[in-house]
């Protein structure tokens, strides 16, 4: 572990070394404060950054470790999430012009869990507006730029998430996930996101977009770290009903097992279609090292995706419109045009159809389950290509922006349809230095599983650990 630049450490490393006071809180937060100088005007990853107040906050985090007094085992670490996470006090934009000046009256479970911990406050991350975009553009503060090549997409709608983690900002980030939000990040940045099971964890004070679509989880360096937030965060919550009780699985020890023995499935149709050479390349790679480590490839032939993807798009469009409905008649002109044209889409849907999309949702997820009894999990492609230039996926200024969209975000919806969890790792690079990233997919509450091999592959690989330089 190196200790000369702070801000290069994972989540776990940071935090081990603050508690065993190799690194001061303030240390931490300065380390990526100056990145932060350098990175920002680049890529446009803040929303808002808190340099007195987080550099304050550290020094009292300081004061209490010296006392003794550990608040948590990310006692003092300093993180800036998603700015959909309503915090007592503080503006949240959801990337929106609607909500720029909003400031919230409470704070979100899943972010008062991660304060509860002992994390700190560096500022807020950039997103899509309102989380409705899978590329990272937003019309009212301008795109998310990736670190590994400026040109080209972060991903969204946590845009800034996937950005300000992978240029070593901020050590993890809340994100969102209803159609992709976190795995597309996390493939076109290079980083480490999970999509966790619907009931997980606790949505109470997010942004909503769809009400039966919608998960909180991280983004992070490893698997590791998002087995630790999630630890932290995972739980019934009184605030939120469709939080599930029980008892959870131990998650950090799942990150510490091999994977001899498991059975990985690779889908014989769809996830496996027409991929761009580079990340067909980067899925033989990886499925090479899993069989290195001990685990056994198989076939799966799963159920027809692209009525999975028709059916979350479906019900997106529905849930988003019926929450904007009284935005959209009395401040329409406050919207983005292509965001107010998604959502008037919505309110077009006829209401016998998303009741047909709803009720389809229970078999075709019991088909999905029959068709992988016979593996632990499946590996496919977050999305078929590395990440597009900013132009090309630009739809108000490129004619071919929609498609290449719609072809962005095929290999996620169906996951988010079935509310399956689904960890996304960086596997590889393009001859051009963009990252390529694999989705592990699992049964509901699998979370421990997909760690557990997700974390296998990173330590027998480094992918996960190159740092984008500035040019």
């Amino acid at each position: 572990m190196s200790l000369s630049e702070p801000a290069l450490l994972s989540l776990t490393e940071i935090a081990q070394a603050i508690a065993k006071k190799r690194i001061s809180s303030r240390e931490a937060t300065q380390s990526c404060l100056d990145r932060l100088n350098f990175w920002q005007p680049r890529l446009n990853a803040f929303m808002s950054i808190e340099a007195d107040q987080a550099l304050a906050d550290a020094a009292t985090a300081d004061a209490e470790l010296a006392q003794g007094r550990n608040r948590g085992v990310l006692h003092g670490v300093p993180l800036a999430h998603k700015d959909m996470y309503y915090e007592e006090g503080h503006v949240v934009t959801c990337g929106s012009s609607i909500r720029r000046h909003w400031v919230a009256t409470s704070t979100s479970t899943a972010l008062q869990r991660l304060k509860d911990a002992g994390t700190i406050r560096t500022g807020s991350l950039q997103m899509a507006e309102f989380a409705y975009g899978p590329t990272g553009h937003n019309a009212h503060f301008g795109p998310v730029r990736n670190p590994w090549g400026f040109d080209h997409i972060t991903g969204g709608s946590s845009s800034g998430s996937g950005a300000a983690v992978a240029a070593r900002l901020s050590f993890a980030a809340l994100g969102s996930d209803t159609g992709g939000s976190i795995r597309m990040p996390a493939h076109f940045c290079g980083v480490t996101g999970l999509k966790t099971t619907v009931g997980r964890v606790s949505r109470a004070g997010a942004m909503p977009l769809s009400q039966s679509l919608d998960t909180v989880g991280p983004l992070a360096r490893t698997a590791q770290d998002c087995a630790l937030l999630l630890s932290l965060m995972a739980g019934a919550d009184p605030e939120d009903p469709t939080c599930v009780h029980g008892e959870l699985p131990d998650y950090n020890a799942a990150t510490r097992e091999p994977i001899a023995g498991l059975r990985i499935g690779i889908p014989a149709a769809f996830y496996v279609d027409e991929l761009d050479a580079e990340v067909e390349r980067a899925l033989d790679q990886t499925i090479a090292t899993l069989k290195r480590e001990g685990a056994s490839i198989v076939s799966v032939e799963l159920p027809d995706q692209r009525l999975l993807t028709a059916a979350c798009q479906l019900v997106l469009a529905v849930e988003a419109a019926a929450f904007h409905k009284r935005w959209m008649a009395e401040r329409p002109q406050d919207y983005s045009p292509q965001v107010l044209m998604r959502l008037q889409n919505g309110l077009a849907v006829p209401g016998v159809s998303y009741l047909e999309a709803m009720r389809w949702r229970g078999p075709a997820l019991a088909a999905f389950l029959a068709a992988i009894a016979n593996v632990d999990a499946v590996l496919a492609p977050v999305a078929p290509v590395a990440a597009p230039t900013i132009v090309e996926s630009d739809v108000g200024n490129s004619r071919d922006a929609e498609a290449v969209i719609q072809r962005l975000t095929r290999f996620t919806r169906p996951v988010n349809y079935l509310g399956l969890p689904s960890l996304a790792i960086p596997v590889g690079f393009t001859r051009i230095g963009l990252p390529v990233g694999m989705q592990i997919i699992g049964r509901p509450f699998a979370e421990a599983m997909l760690l557990r091999i997700g974390a296998a592959f990173q330590r027998a690989t480094d992918f996960h650990a190159k740092v984008p330089k500035l040019p």
